[in-house]
């Protein structure tokens, strides 16, 4: 498998228009196009493709397992003249917006808004997946823009996996690193509905062990709180630094600026020209030295939302059993990159050809990798380091941040996502987000840097309390609930 967003432009000014063609490592976006504005609304065009794609859930004769879909998140940003960009809003009507009959389309709403729709395949189907002539309808005077306006139009797009709505288990039996147990069972705790859920040692509860890393044993954690029973749309791959290239880019300069590390160590290369535009000399590569304000900024302007450690462990596990030490792809079996292939190409690899995670490389290790280099090719879970689903990198590459159960700040977070909008100083708006890494957030699923037993499923090493600081192997990837 590969990855990741890419974004195509179109302008239009006094009633002419040009595209642009824009590659990504997999999924790219060309010929958008779109008519001059008048009416208050517009069909924005354009053509996507992506490799490795696949929808097994329809109850036909190609059912199979893991009975999900990988889609493309996608939506619009807009600027008036040379003004400050801006989130499009779209039609919350399905049939307003046009795809060819091999695909299909959801829209996926903040509050009332439309603010960006799910593509996937219509049928099941495997394969490379290309939808041309796809329409979205801009209601462009909901956003205040007046007919006849000079606008610029991005057409973003991200690689999301569906987890269907489904029990599951969380913690492996270790009962070690932090992990979750059953109270009073020590055995892994299975998760069956999104009910309010008692915290402690007794039978029936959920537990883990007491620590600063792990949490404050302390509950319950409310319905409210996303526990990963119910169905959910995640990111295929960690966001790249291609990808935060392109957030820096379309928001304010002193929200960039805030946004920004600056940091050009361990495979960072994101600079920037005069202050004012981003870019990234290894785009596919994940994004590292992210902070919690980092991560939840780019959610919040991508409209979509952080993941819970619970959503995590579903992302890896799936609805089977678990197995005791088990990394995202289900086995015990791990061996780490020992060299790179490809350097900073869009098939960069490791040269080892048994690899299957990053990991294990220590404070002379080179930094993250391509996301979903592991699966360049195709075969099975172990050998692609791939979770149930078939998100990628869930163990290993860069530490993913992620909504923690073990703090007051983490318990209170809602499902509420992102509305492409972000504060005048770069951060996330969303009111029931945790907004400081060190309460409500924790470190899942290991890194590039540290050993093999951080990139087990289960561990929580990490699982409460998210370092303020921006680190060298901390990135993270975001959802969406599907409801």
């Amino acid at each position: 498998m590969r990855h990741m967003n890419r974004v195509a432009t179109v302008a239009i000014c006094a009633g002419l228009f040009c595209g642009a063609r824009v590659w990504a490592n997999n999924i790219v976006v060309t010929n958008v196009t779109m008519p001059s504005l008048t009416g208050g609304y517009c069909q924005v065009q354009f053509n996507i493709r992506w490799d490795n794609s696949w929808r097994s859930d329809q109850a036909d004769i190609n059912q199979a397992t893991p009975f999900n879909y990988d889609a493309a998140w996608v939506f619009l940003k807009y600027r008036t003249g040379a003004g400050q960009w801006q989130h499009a809003t779209l039609s919350t009507n399905t049939a307003d917006h046009k795809v060819p009959t091999n695909c299909a389309l959801s829209v996926g709403l903040t509050g009332t808004n439309g603010v960006g729709v799910f593509l996937y395949r219509g049928t099941n189907s495997a394969g490379q997946f290309e939808a041309d002539g796809v329409q979205l309808r801009w209601n462009y005077a909901a956003n205040g823009v007046a007919d006849g306006a000079s606008v610029t139009v991005k057409v973003f797009a991200i690689e999301m996996v569906y987890v269907p709505q489904g029990a599951f288990y969380v913690g492996d039996g270790a009962n070690s690193a932090g992990e979750f147990y059953g109270g009073g069972t020590n055995t892994p705790f299975r998760i069956t509905n999104e009910n309010s859920l008692a915290v402690g040692n007794t039978l029936g509860d959920l537990y883990y062990p007491a620590g600063a890393a792990y949490g404050d044993q302390s509950g319950p954690i409310p319905a409210a709180f996303p526990k990963g029973y119910a169905a959910f749309y995640g990111m295929k791959y960690e966001i790249t630094q291609g990808q935060y290239a392109d957030f820096l880019n379309t928001i304010g300069a002193a929200q960039a600026t805030a946004r920004y590390s600056g940091m050009t160590t361990y495979r960072q290369s994101i600079t920037v020209t005069n202050g004012v535009f981003y870019s990234a000399s290894l785009p596919y590569v994940a994004c590292n030295y992210l902070n919690w304000a980092d991560l939840t900024a780019y959610l919040d302007w991508a409209a979509l939302r952080p993941m819970t450690e619970l959503e995590f462990e579903k992302a890896c596990r799936g609805p089977i059993s678990p197995v005791l030490g088990e990394y995202a792809w289900g086995s015990t079996s791990i061996s780490n990159t020992i060299g790179i292939a490809n350097s900073g190409q869009a098939n960069e690899v490791p040269s080892n050809s048994a690899a299957n995670c990053m990991c294990n490389q220590g404070d002379g290790g080179p930094g993250p990798m391509r996301v979903g280099c592991m699966g360049l090719g195709t075969g099975l879970r172990v050998r692609t380091g791939a979770g149930y689903y078939g998100m990628m990198d869930l163990s290993g590459n860069v530490w993913e941040e992620v909504v923690s159960v073990g703090d007051p700040t983490g318990r209170a977070f809602t499902a509420t996502h992102g509305d492409g909008v972000l504060d005048a100083s770069g951060n996330a708006n969303v009111s029931s987000w945790p907004t400081d890494g060190s309460s409500g957030a924790g470190n899942r699923g290991g890194d590039w840097h540290n050993g093999w037993n951080y990139d087990q499923a289960s561990e929580r090493l990490g699982g409460n309390g998210s370092d303020t600081p921006r680190q060298m192997n901390v990135g993270g990837r975001g959802v969406r609930s599907a409801s």
